[in-house]
C-alpha cells in the first residue's frame, strides 16, 4: 500500500507513474477530492470548537451573574455548535475512510529504471542463457509424451475433480517430487535460504497483506465455512506475512526464505489461454523465493534473487531468458519485475516459469513489517521480495520436453538423478 501522507504531497507525480502502469486517475482525483473534504472538515471543526469553547466559558459566567435565562439560550448555542462538530467529525471520518479505502487499490509505484511500456509485448529481454536443443524428429510436447509413458493422466484428473486438474503417476510424480528437492537443496544448501513449511491456507488479514485482498478475490478460492479462509494462491503470501506485525532488528535482515507449497488459483479470465496439459492450472506446486531486507539494498537483493532461481535452470541444462517488465505488465505489488522463461519445444517459444519482484515497502505497510535501526531509532518498514524457485510443474514440463529423444522416451538431467534413485532414463 502507498503511503498516504507521501500520495496526498506528490500527487501529479503519483498520477503520471500510475499512468505508466495504465491505471485510470479517476482513484487518485477521488482521492484528492476527498482529502480536501477532510481538510475542510477539519478547517471548519477547528472554527466551531473555538466558538463551543467560547460558549461554554460564557455559560459559566452568564450563572454566576445570575442571568438564568441568557445561559439557558447560550447552551442551546452550546448544543448547537455540539452537533455542528459531531456532523464536521463524521465528515472528516468518512473522507478519510474513504482515502484509504482508495489507497487500497492503487498498485505500487514503478522504480525510476522500469522501462515504460504499454504492455508485455514492449517487455524487454536482458540476457539469455544456453541453447535451445536440436531434434532430428518431430517433438512431442508434454501432453503427448506424459501419456504415452504413462505418467500423466488428465482425463481421470478431470473426472475427479475437472478440468485444468491433473494426477502424475509412477516415474512422473517421482520426478516432481525429485524437483521441489533438488530445488530446495540448491536454494538452502548454495544460496543462503533458510526452508520453510508454511500453511496452505490463510485468512483474509494475510492474504491482504501481500495485496491479493480485496482487489483479486475473485482468483482465490476461499473455503465455504464461516472462518474466512482461503487456500494460498502462492507460498509469497503466507512466508511474507511471517512477521507481521512485528518490528525486527536491522541487524537480522536479510531474512531469506525458500518454500514448498501446493497453490491454488481460479484462474479468472485466462480461458482458453495456454490451457492444454498442465502449464496453467487450478492447483499446481512451486518453490518460492521470500527476501526480507532494507529498504537501500532490496534492488540489489532483486538482482541476486534472480539469479538465485536462475541457477536451477543452468544445472538443469535449460535454454532461457530473462526479460524486464514494463510498467504496464508489472504485478499490482510490484515497483520491479523480472520474468525468467525457458525454452519450449512445443510453444517453439519461451515461456514463463518464473516472476522475481521486489515490492519495496508496499506489502510491509500493509502488513505492517517493520525494523529498527540501531541506537534505537524511529522503526521504518521493510521491503520484501519474492519469485519462483521455481514452478516445479512448468519445470516438469521443460524437462520432458527438451530431454526427449526419438524413441519417446525422457533422458533424466544428471543434477536431478540422485533424487530419482539414480534413474537416467523415464520410458515406456
Amino acid at each position: 500500500m502507498l503511503d498516504l501522507n507521501y500520495v496526498r504531497e506528490n500527487l501529479n507525480e503519483v498520477i503520471e507513474a500510475l499512468r505508466n502502469r495504465n491505471f485510470p486517475e479517476d482513484l487518485l482525483l477521488d482521492f484528492d477530492r476527498a482529502d480536501k473534504e477532510r481538510r475542510a472538515a477539519i478547517q471548519s471543526s477547528d472554527g466551531y470548537n473555538a466558538d463551543l469553547n467560547k460558549a461554554s466559558r460564557e455559560v459559566g459566567e452568564l450563572i454566576k451573574q445570575g442571568k438564568n435565562d441568557e445561559a439557558i439560550q447560550r447552551r442551546r448555542d452550546v448544543k448547537a455548535l455540539k452537533e455542528h462538530v459531531a456532523r464536521l467529525n463524521h465528515e472528516r471520518d468518512a473522507a478519510e475512510a474513504r482515502m484509504k479505502e482508495i489507497l487500497q487499490q492503487l498498485p505500487n509505484i514503478p522504480h525510476e529504471s522500469v522501462p515504460v511500456g504499454k504492455d508485455e509485448s514492449a517487455n524487454v529481454e536482458i540476457r539469455r542463457w544456453g541453447t535451445k536443443p536440436e531434434f532430428d524428429f518431430e517433438p512431442k510436447d508434454h501432453v503427448d509424451l506424459g501419456t504415452s509413458l504413462g505418467i500423466l493422466d488428465l482425463e481421470r484428473a478431470t473426472k475427479i475433480a475437472g478440468a485444468r486438474f491433473a494426477i502424475l503417476n509412477g516415474v512422473g510424480a517421482r520426478l516432481s517430487r525429485a524437483l521441489v528437492n533438488f530445488m530446495l537443496d540448491v536454494q538452502t544448501r548454495e544460496n543462503g535460504y533458510k526452508e520453510t513449511l508454511p500453511p496452505f491456507i490463510v485468512n483474509a488479514k494475510t492474504l491482504f497483506g501481500t495485496a491479493q485482498l480485496p482487489k483479486f478475490e475473485e482468483d482465490l478460492f476461499k473455503l465455504t465455512d464461516n472462518r474466512n479462509l482461503y487456500l494460498i494462491p502462492t507460498g509469497e503470501v503466507p512466508v511474507t506475512n511471517y512477521h507481521a506485525e512485528e518490528i525486527l532488528d536491522a541487524s537480522a535482515l536479510p531474512l531469506k526464505f525458500a518454500a514448498y507449497s501446493p497453490c491454488f488459483r481460479s484462474e479468472a479470465g485466462s480461458h482458453g489461454r495456454d490451457t492444454r496439459g498442465i502449464f496453467r492450472q487450478h492447483q499446481f506446486e512451486k518453490v518460492e523465493l521470500v527476501k526480507v531486507t532494507l529498504s537501500e539494498k532490496s534492488y540489489d537483493e532483486l538482482e541476486s534473487m534472480t539469479r538465485d532461481a536462475e541457477s536451477i535452470l543452468q544445472k538443469l541444462g535449460l535454454h532461457y531468458r530473462v526479460v524486464e517488465h514494463v510498467t504496464s505488465d508489472l504485478g499490482f505489488s510490484a515497483a520491479k519485475s523480472y520474468d525468467i522463461e525457458v525454452w519450449l519445444p512445443s510453444f517453439n517459444a519461451f515461456k514463463e516459469i518464473s516472476s522475481v519482484s521486489n515490492c519495496t515497502d508496499f506489502q510491509a505497510r500493509r502488513a505492517n513489517v517493520r525494523f529498527r535501526r540501531a541506537g534505537g531509532s524511529k522503526p521504518e518498514f521493510v521491503h520484501t521480495l519474492n519469485g519462483s524457485g521455481l514452478a516445479v510443474g512448468r519445470t516438469w514440463i521443460a524437462v520432458l520436453e527438451n530431454y526427449q529423444q526419438a524413441d519417446g522416451s525422457v533422458i533424466i538431467p544428471e543434477v536431478l538423478r540422485p533424487f530419482m534413485r539414480g534413474l537416467e532414463r523415464i520410458g515406456k
